[in-house]
């Protein structure tokens, strides 16, 4: 008898396709790698070395996800902002310039007009040489919308042609796979080359999505593919998952500029497993990424993000009250939002119209780019427009959001009294108000289309309009009633007590907060993009008063109803399971079932396991001493086992169906004449985990989320009765909760 795992056999220990990964498995093989390269690290200088560099690879690792990322990121935002000009205009000096860039080094503009200048053509300049007049209007306008349209197409036609796993937001199908879910392809090179391209188009379009989201998964894929350079990590789906978490924290790092509030993301929205020295490297990667983009500069400000802002008014207590009413007002859009969208997500997959993924997008894009050229506030890119809501108004600034009547009578140095809204201002209110509507219908139906869409920046675009809006009455309030017994202790005449930017700001954590239910990584990312400490508390209120509105309203964020709606096998570790059930309730087989399909440790032929395997679709099998006994002895994967006797049957002669396999230790004799036996032991997980019949299901779930179980046996009194898959699990706890259990796809 030969054991033919004497030679590790390529594929053994791997999953396929749409399989949950062992993590108890992955982590046992981890620890036995680690400490074989420990004990040979004494025995020569060449072990100590490759124990030296074994050790320093995650390191490396890090580092290269982070110069990935960061400079994927950059040619993502240059890319988009040129691209979201062109549908306006171009540069004659440089096609390749956008619009600001391309006025950069005018000599022929002002200070005023410093977005005119005659290097800068728009269409209706160069097709009829006018930019006067209705016909010149409709060219601009025509050339707006074809642009819009033909970035659009282009988008959701390479996703659909070359990389179907490239659309959307990324992130629920991440936390999914970081849960030990295998989804082949879907951190591929191809994916990544697909995204990164995809993605410009898609934000150039004018469409109502980000590409912050998106820029996660972009990093991920950065993450997957360079995990195959080190051994370590190619062969250990356990480790690369730690790997994944780190290039999340550097997706959002380079999204926002915020390494720190990408570590926090990453540990509380998205990663399953984050031991300790995931968060190390996780923070490394995310520097690292950070600093790469800092080096790019992509906005030519010395900034990471386009909307980065400093305030340098303090605000006051009462001023909580606002902020706590932006706080209920993005919990009830985030609740409205997330229930709108899974609807028509929901009718998209299961009606004609997600057979016909271009025409949905070209629709939407149509409509978007009808109703956004009017409007200069729709018109602008989104993250542009939060920019703009963000702004304190200075003595320099153009905008019609800082059109006051008194702008220019200060004794402030550079800073503006509290003053009257001019004609400027309230035109502008009225615009940001059409662009609200706007922004929250739209939103609705373009999140989830077949291109990437991130939810960030539109989330982020509806709480500062908003706040805004708020911002700038409660700033008139507080000008033409400043004796009111609210105002009068702390905000004297002229003084400068409202920052309508504070509370776009604020609106923007609130409803982004309101759609994902982030909370400390959410005010994080806004603290790093304001630089502010003392604006943590109104930030943490709304963040905070928007979490439990939203909750009050439904449970889920954005990312855990889409892989609800999906059917991904994802055990949520925020929800509590609160049913009195047994394990013996959620077992298979169950009562009136055919029995459990087991192998015996000595006594089964290579026949009788082929046809087992044939007529079953399960993934792995108890091994028992004897069908009499079901004593358990352990558990045996069905991959593993197929790849094992056909390597047995190309490597031996002489195996044939009647060859007995053996998962012993030594092999009883055999008489003479028998066909030669396989010994497969060690492809037998000696230690399965079991649980008694009479386990609560409270326990059982538990064990499932924090081990990362696949599947767990169960027995009595030693004697083997069933078997719980985290399948099963997900199905009870759907059915618990008066849910179709069927809507778990996936094995």
């Amino acid at each position: 008898m030969m054991d033919f795992l004497e030679e590790p056999i390529p594929g053994v220990g791997t999953y396929d396709d749409f399989n949950t990964i062992d993590w108890v498995r992955e982590k046992s093989r981890d620890r036995d790698r680690h400490r074989e390269i420990t004990n040979k690290s004494k025995e020569s200088t060449w072990a100590l070395i490759h124990s030296v560099s074994d050790a320093f690879s995650g390191w490396l690792l890090m580092l290269l996800i982070g110069l990935l990322s960061g400079s994927l990121a950059g040619l993502i935002d240059i890319s988009a902002h040129w691209m979201t000009d062109l549908k306006e205009g171009i540069c004659t000096e440089g096609f390749w310039f956008n619009h600001e860039h391309c006025c950069w080094n005018s000599e022929h503009v002002t200070f005023e007009d410093r977005d005119k200048c005659p290097e800068w053509n728009s269409w209706s300049q160069l097709l009829i040489s006018t930019d006067e007049g209705a016909f010149a209007y409709i060219v601009n306008y025509f050339m707006y919308v074809l642009w819009a349209l033909l970035f659009a197409f282009l988008a959701v036609s390479l996703v659909k042609v070359f990389a179907p796993y490239a659309c959307g937001s990324g992130i629920p199908e991440i936390k999914t796979i970081l849960s030990g879910f295998i989804i082949r392809g879907y951190l591929g090179k191809w994916t990544l080359i697909i995204k990164t391209i995809t993605l410009v188009l898609a934000v150039s379009s004018g469409l109502s999505l980000g590409k912050e989201g998106p820029l996660v998964h972009v990093a991920c894929c950065c993450g997957n593919i360079l995990c195959h350079c080190f051994n370590k990590y190619r062969k250990n789906e356990a480790k690369r998952r730690e790997v994944l978490s780190a290039a999340a924290a550097a997706g959002v790092s380079v999204a926002f500029g915020a390494p720190i509030g990408g570590v926090l993301f990453s540990l509380e929205e998205v990663s399953y497993y984050f031991p300790l020295k995931t968060l190390w490297r996780s923070f490394f990667a995310a520097l690292v990424a950070a600093f790469t983009l800092r080096s790019i500069n992509p906005f030519g400000n010395s900034r990471l993000v386009l909307f980065y802002v400093e305030f340098h008014t303090p605000w006051h207590l009462f001023e909580l009250v606002p902020f706590i009413l932006l706080g209920i007002f993005g919990g009830l859009w985030g609740a409205l939002f997330i229930r709108t969208n899974i609807a028509w997500c929901r009718k998209r997959k299961t009606t004609q119209l997600g057979k016909y993924p271009v025409i949905e997008v070209l629709v939407v894009t149509a409509i978007t780019a009808i109703l956004a050229f009017p409007n200069e506030y729709t018109r602008m890119s989104t993250s542009e427009l939060i920019s703009e809501l963000f702004n304190d108004c200075g003595l320099l600034d153009s905008s019609k959001l800082c059109d006051y009547e008194n702008r220019f009578n200060t004794s402030k140095g550079g800073e503006l009294p509290d003053r009257p809204a001019g004609v400027g201002v309230y035109s502008a209110m009225w615009q940001l108000a059409l662009t609200l509507i706007l922004k929250i219908v739209i939103t609705i139906f373009t999140f989830g289309m077949k291109i990437p869409s991130g939810l960030f920046i539109p989330s982020m675009a509806v709480g500062a309009i908003a706040g805004r809006l708020l911002g700038v009455g409660m700033e008139q309030l507080a000008y033409y009633h400043h004796d009111w017994a609210i105002f009068n202790s702390w905000c004297s005449q002229g003084a400068d007590c409202i920052t309508p930017g504070l509370y776009a700001m604020v609106g923007a954590a609130a409803c982004l907060g309101g759609v994902t239910r982030m909370t400390v990584s959410l005010v994080v990312i806004m603290f790093e993009l304001t630089g502010g400490l003392e604006y943590i508390v109104p930030l943490m209120a709304a963040a905070m008063t928007s979490k439990w509105v939203a909750d009050a309203l439904g449970r889920e964020g954005i990312y855990d109803a889409h892989i609800r709606l999906n059917g991904y096998p994802f055990l949520e570790a925020k929800e509590e399971f609160a049913h009195k059930t047994l394990a013996m309730d959620v077992m298979k087989p169950r009562r009136n079932d055919p029995l459990l399909t087991v192998l015996t440790q000595d006594s089964i032929t290579v026949e009788d396991v082929e046809t087992i395997i044939s007529e079953t679709t399960y993934s792995g099998f108890p091994v028992v001493v004897s069908r009499e006994s079901q004593r358990l002895v352990g558990f045996v994967l069905r991959r593993d086992l197929i790849i094992s006797i056909e390597n047995a049957r190309k490597k031996q002669d002489g195996v044939v169906s009647t060859s007995i396999i053996y998962f012993t230790e030594h092999s009883p004799p055999m008489p003479p004449y028998t066909p030669p036996t396989l010994k497969l032991r060690n492809i037998l997980d000696l230690s399965p985990f079991t649980v008694t019949d009479l386990t609560p299901m409270e326990i059982v779930v538990d064990i499932f989320r924090k081990l990362g179980l696949r599947q767990c046996l169960v027995t009595h009194n030693g004697r083997l009765l069933g078997i719980i898959t985290k399948k099963d699990v997900l199905k009870h706890i759907a059915q618990m909760a008066n849910q179709d259990p069927d809507s778990i796809l996936f094995n």
